[in-house]
């Protein structure tokens, strides 16, 4: 069984994508530094320890990456979804936000607070707005019609959850580069025999890798990509005001219509 068709897209970009990445000094320590000629006792329990290792980091993952996620909110006024919305943001011009929260107020079948109500109370707006976010997510899963929104949400999943394991991934790396300095210290230095090679390639990937996750890898990236969800997110409104387009008449239609016409006779 292929053990990606057990993931959706989501789980699958955004969860264990950002444990492959995290895990890659070590995935590549194992490919290269274990034989797969034959496939033995050894091969098995690195095969199993790899599974188990992805699925741990990816689980760490997600909870981390969470727990990071309350404090980029509490650090920026709050979630993207709801402090866009508030009329002191300028991300999305004004008419649009206020056609946005009638619709939206419909939904919920509450008021939209007015100008002076989230001026003198923070709180009940954000509420409301809270609201306004919770109904879009719910009723935007079609992928495929949202896939801008699903395409925000993935790269917001996937920043985030490997930020959640940076320092994890880390430590992984400075192990990995510890053990390949010890092995080729263990054989004089013999870089240029066929495991010295293999360790150099490790140690290639383990320098990329850290590079990647030391620059790359921030809470700037990570808010960013929440904006973009957010504000793509309260976008998202706009298809459930656009009327559907009337069904266009087939071909085979057309052609029935025309073949019912009356010629009328010649000269």
């Amino acid at each position: 069984m292929d053990v990606f068709k057990l993931l959706d897209a989501y789980s699958l970009r955004a969860r264990l994508f950002p444990a492959i990445i995290a895990a890659a000094p070590a995935l590549a320590a194992l490919a290269l530094l274990i034989s797969w000629k034959s496939f033995g006792l050894s091969n098995l329990v690195a095969t199993l320890g790899l599974l188990v290792l992805l699925f741990a980091i990816a689980d760490l993952s997600r909870s981390r990456g969470k727990a990071i996620e309350g404090k980029l909110y509490a650090e920026h006024g709050g979630m993207p979804s709801i402090s866009m919305f508030r009329r002191n943001d300028t991300t999305l011009d004004a008419g649009s936000k206020d056609r946005y929260r009638e619709f939206l107020a419909g939904k919920l079948g509450v008021a939209v607070p007015t100008v002076h109500e989230e001026n003198t109370d923070h709180g009940a707006a954000d509420a409301f707005y809270g609201q306004c976010g919770n109904w879009l997510r719910q009723n935007t899963r079609d992928t495929k019609k949202f896939s801008i929104l699903f395409s925000e949400n993935v790269t917001y999943g996937f920043r985030r959850n490997l930020l959640g394991v940076k320092m994890l991934a880390l430590c992984l790396n400075v192990i990995i580069v510890v053990l390949c300095a010890f092995i080729l210290w263990r054989t004089s230095w013999a870089i240029v025999t066929p495991m010295g090679n293999k360790i150099t390639v490790v140690l290639v990937v383990a320098a990329a890798h850290a590079a990647y996750m030391l620059l790359a890898v921030s809470h700037t990236a990570v808010w960013d990509a929440a904006k973009a969800y957010g504000r793509e997110l309260i976008l998202s409104t706009e298809a459930f005001l656009t009327p559907a387009k009337p069904a266009r008449k087939t071909a085979s239609r057309k052609a029935a219509s025309a073949a019912t016409t009356i010629t009328p006779p010649g000269p």
